[in-house]
């Protein structure tokens, strides 16, 4: 099957955590002999943010660990799109491209049809930004993968499409497994992007302040931390190291006794049951993690087993100090995430519940 995919980016993850996801997805695809191309933007923000900040070895980084995948950049001005959707089975349309594109998508395929057509969403622009939400015309889509039934269900009650499933991300466990070399760096490492004070509040409560009070050391990496941040961090004995290739994760998990998930607010809010993919990233390389609340209403993991919760930052504190002194129960812990993550959330099941909306589609003409 010959399948076609406009993101954002393949080739870049600064502060752009579904290429985490992308590139898991189109490598399953491929192991299984599909052809896929994906389509980029030649000007997408993530990328030019990545090549001025730290110039082409992130992209030649990329190469090493995914040889097989590459994209096709083109210019959203003139984009011919005859020749991107000759051939294709299946096109997805992620929620980060133009409003114009995605209509002429939509265009096309009403004009030209013998493809199947869905649109992607993983984001909580459906609730933070509903306007631009409601004004992507998918008149001429199969329907839309959004990666949570909340999100699902908001596109059929608004009647922005008539048909949507849930496709949460997952772990790509070819990239994301447990790497320990023996030797141990620190005692909590987190990696995330600030958030544009989307939980500003919360990483004080449930990270920054815990590591601090336990004397624990850490190291926290990503980007778009501004000056006071920086400035907090480093009062507070925290080591900020930037960004941090994903494809690198794995071996600095395998380096640190355990890690925290943070989730923005809208997801807490507004946006129940959507864990970030460092969830099933953290828990596929087999690390010790303490969330702070959100409510898993979908039943993706077992708190408690395939990872801790802590209800405020006094337990956040309590959890981190236990598995930064028991081993023998921060082993059992993170041996059942990844024992979960293995098997129900990898990259090759999602791409089996893609499969098989795609047959659902072919078989209801």
């Amino acid at each position: 099957m010959q399948i076609v995919m406009f993101y954002h980016s393949l080739l870049s993850d600064w502060n752009h955590g579904n290429a985490h996801f992308l590139r898991g997805v189109v490598t399953e695809l491929k192991s299984r002999g599909h052809n896929v191309i994906v389509y980029e933007p030649v000007d997408a923000w993530s990328l030019c943010n990545l090549i001025t900040e730290h110039g082409g070895e992130p992209i030649r980084g990329f190469r090493r660990v995914y040889p097989g995948l590459e994209s096709i950049r083109y210019d959203t001005t003139n984009i011919n799109l005859n020749e991107a959707l000759d051939d294709a089975d299946l096109v997805i349309v992620h929620e980060w491209n133009e409003h114009e594109l995605v209509s002429n998508i939509g265009k096309h395929r009403a004009k030209v049809g013998g493809y199947r057509l869905l649109f992607h969403d993983t984001h909580h622009r459906s609730v933070t930004d509903s306007s631009s939400m409601a004004a992507y015309d998918l008149t001429h889509y199969d329907g839309v993968l959004a990666f949570g039934s909340v999100i699902r269900d908001l596109y059929l009650s608004n009647g922005w499409t008539k048909r949507a499933w849930t496709w949460h991300e997952a772990a790509d466990t070819r990239v994301f497994r447990p790497m320990r070399d023996g030797a141990v760096e620190g005692d909590v490492v987190w990696v995330g992007n600030w958030g544009d004070d989307e939980r500003t509040d919360e990483l004080r409560t449930y990270l920054l302040e815990p590591v601090h009070e336990l004397g624990a050391k850490t190291r926290i990496y990503g980007v778009r931390y501004p000056d006071h941040a920086r400035k907090t961090l480093k009062n507070m004995g925290i080591d900020y190291a930037g960004w941090l290739p994903n494809y690198d994760v794995p071996k600095v998990f395998g380096r640190y006794k355990a890690t925290v998930h943070v989730p923005r607010r809208p997801y807490t809010r507004a946006l129940p049951g959507i864990p970030t993919i460092r969830v099933f990233e953290a828990l596929a390389c087999e690390i010790p993690l303490v969330s702070a609340p959100w409510d898993d209403i979908e039943g993706l993991f077992t708190p408690g087993k395939d990872f801790l919760v802590a209800r405020d930052g006094n337990e956040m504190k309590e959890h981190l100090g236990m598995l930064m002194n028991d081993q023998k129960t921060a082993r059992a812990l993170a041996e059942h995430g990844r024992r979960t993550v293995l098997a129900r959330h990898t990259c090759s099941h999602r791409v089996d519940e893609l499969l098989h909306i795609y047959e659902e589609l072919e078989a209801g003409d």
